[in-house]
């Protein structure tokens, strides 16, 4: 007898990704999610071209400005509109998840964090501008290490004595002056860099001074390693010295002063070593 054969139907194929293209007339998926330069991009303040970062705020419509164009204005400066105090959460949530670059890259600095890591990061970068370390005046001058003495010698040499080499004597004249809090500068350029050497006069409320000695880089913190200063007054017999790592002027004056990391002596110690008034100061710079 012939054989019957049983017919099954056959079993389906698990399904796998379709090869067929789309149909015409509709386009394909994008290959790939939007870049974080693109994503950033998204955060540009439209005042300033800075970066709006948390806290955001944004006008009725949803237009974004940076918190500090914010405080100047009015109205918002894309639609002319209310600004408001809306928070835009989603903005913050996708601000915290992206690196933004320094604010200092400009000056060098290649760094990318996200915004709170950003914000202390740039409290500290080496690329950021330095202040006007000239002592008691307000001046509001900013700029590159390489440009301080410039400026010094440019707008406040009448302030400033300048010598070379890597002793030099430190002359402070009148220290019996006028009361109050006073300053003697003097720079003493020595190894390529320059040392800025201050005697501040201090006043506390009781009346009572004191004189603080020290020296100053104007460098970065990490030069400061490489270098020791020695301050010393002699007159007759007696001697007073004082050894210390320079300070770099990223650092103001008050910071030594207060935790008195300088030389530090009374007015009737001053009178010991003066004569006429005047206050002469050895000062030797070393490397290390």
């Amino acid at each position: 007898r012939p054989t019957e054969m049983s017919h099954q139907p056959d079993r389906a194929q698990p399904a796998g990704p379709s090869q067929d293209p789309p149909p015409e007339g509709e386009p394909g998926l994008p290959d790939a999610t939007p870049s974080s330069s693109y994503l950033r991009s998204l955060f540009e303040c439209p005042v300033c071209f800075e970066y709006v970062l948390p806290p955001i705020l944004q006008c009725q419509r949803g237009h974004l400005v940076c918190i500090s164009c914010r405080r100047k204005l009015i109205s918002c400066p894309t639609c002319r509109g209310p600004l408001g105090f809306i928070r835009n959460l989603a903005m913050e949530k996708l601000a915290n998840s992206l690196p933004f670059p320094c604010k200092y890259a400009s000056s060098g600095c290649g760094t990318s964090l996200p915004p709170v890591q950003k914000a202390r990061h740039e409290g500290l970068c080496d690329f950021r501008p330095y202040f006007c370390p000239c002592p008691g005046v307000l001046c509001p001058w900013e700029g590159s290490v390489d440009a301080v003495m410039p400026h010094l010698m440019d707008q406040h040499d009448d302030r400033i004595t300048a010598l070379q080499g890597e002793t030099a004597t430190f002359l402070a004249m009148d220290i019996n002056n006028v009361p109050g809090t006073l300053y003697w500068v003097m720079m003493q350029s020595c190894f390529d860099l320059h040392f800025m050497v201050v005697l501040q006069r201090q006043e506390n409320h009781h009346g009572q001074e004191r004189f603080c000695a020290m020296v100053r880089l104007l460098g970065t913190p990490q030069q400061v390693e490489n270098f020791t200063y020695r301050l010393e007054m002699k007159r007759g017999r007696r001697q007073l010295t004082w050894e210390a790592p320079p300070r770099s002027i990223r650092e103001s004056i008050e910071t030594a002063t207060m935790s008195s990391d300088c030389l530090v002596f009374d007015t009737n110690t001053a009178q010991l070593f003066a004569e006429n008034g005047d206050l002469s100061i050895a000062v030797t710079i070393a490397e290390c």
